[in-house]
């Protein structure tokens, strides 16, 4: 067991799997010569060659194509966009080819690929650089969506996504790259679709994933201060959801938060409302409360960021609200 960060984590399972699959490769901005925007792919250049750790241009929509056919024709690619926000660009081969080619094919071209990078806020890069776009391509059938929220589950999930057959979304955060934990020597693989009870409760039920996750660990924390016992899921998947486990918690708890960095409208918060209320709705004894961002661009100011973004306090009020205290 060693105690790394979020990108070393990231690292070993991209060279994990390169070693064992020749057909598995990395390409994307910056990847190999400077060793990676967030030095995710430091030193990999130097083991796997430039033909499996590739430099692209400026050019998303482009590589994200040619990534699509690669996998088409038997590779495995794994794009890296130096953020989501510019997946946009690419967004009509993430959506249109690489999402949809399995079904259009009648199962002949499958399309084993992984879009990964970070998403969302990360500070004072203003709008056009701080968007949360799980939401958006959870939407869409055919791809699978994985936010993880610390290295041991980037690991395996990584790991996991590499393997699977259908293109993988997977999405990370600029400020957790740096974050640490334990991660075993040996070899492992978290499933797809699987959540993770990361903390034990039995007052209320707070759901989340990703970067967020950090505030519902204060927000239990304060709570516990008050006598309130809060469970925590980490959905680590937002397509496939594993809504039997936050069932299950609601159940138990008979309340819930669920916590999300992304706009409201048609968010995955949303969606997990829906389903609670529909499957457990006779468990529940308070309405459901989601903590969202604010329903505007992300501004650049540090005050408007933080009064824009969900945080701890937004979660304990949230709770305090559903405990009727």
């Amino acid at each position: 067991m060693r105690n790394i960060q979020f990108r070393e984590a990231l690292r070993e399972a991209l060279s994990e799997e390169m070693r064992k699959d020749q057909s598995v490769f990395l390409m994307g901005e910056e990847v190999a010569e400077y060793n990676g925007a967030y030095k995710v792919s430091q030193g990999m250049l130097d083991e796997f060659g430039p033909n499996r750790v590739i430099d692209t241009p400026i050019a998303e929509l482009g590589f994200a194509g040619i990534a699509v056919g690669a996998a088409m024709n038997g590779l495995r690619p794994v794009v890296e966009f130096m953020t989501f926000n510019f997946s946009l660009v690419a967004i009509d081969q993430v959506i249109n080819s690489a999402a949809k080619m399995m079904s259009m094919s009648g199962g002949q071209f499958p399309v084993p690929i992984v879009f990964r990078g970070p998403t969302a806020s990360a500070g004072m890069l203003s709008s056009q650089h701080s968007q949360a776009f799980e939401n958006w391509y959870a939407n869409c059938p055919g791809l699978k969506v994985v936010v993880p929220s610390n290295p041991y589950d980037a690991k395996g999930l990584l790991k996991s996504a590499i393997r699977d057959n259908d293109p993988v979304i997977f999405m990370e955060s600029e400020q957790m790259y740096g974050d640490k934990a334990d991660v075993p020597d040996e070899e492992y693989l978290i499933p797809l679709g699987l959540a993770d009870i990361k903390r034990s409760g039995t007052d209320v039920t707070l759901v989340s994933f990703g970067k967020i996750i950090k505030s519902c660990y204060t927000a239990a924390e304060e709570l516990e201060k008050e006598g309130i016992s809060a469970e925590i899921i980490d959905l680590r998947t937002v397509r496939p959801i594993d809504y039997e486990t936050v069932i299950n918690s609601v159940k138990k708890t008979n309340r819930l938060v669920v916590v999300e960095e992304a706009w409201p409208l048609a968010s995955i918060a949303s969606e997990i409302t829906f389903k609670v209320q529909k499957d457990a709705f006779d468990y529940l004894d308070a309405p459901i409360i989601r903590v969202t961002s604010a329903d505007v661009p992300l501004p650049y100011a540090p005050t408007l960021i933080e009064a824009s973004l969900p945080n701890a306090e937004r979660v304990v009020k949230a709770v305090k609200s559903v405990m009727y205290r």
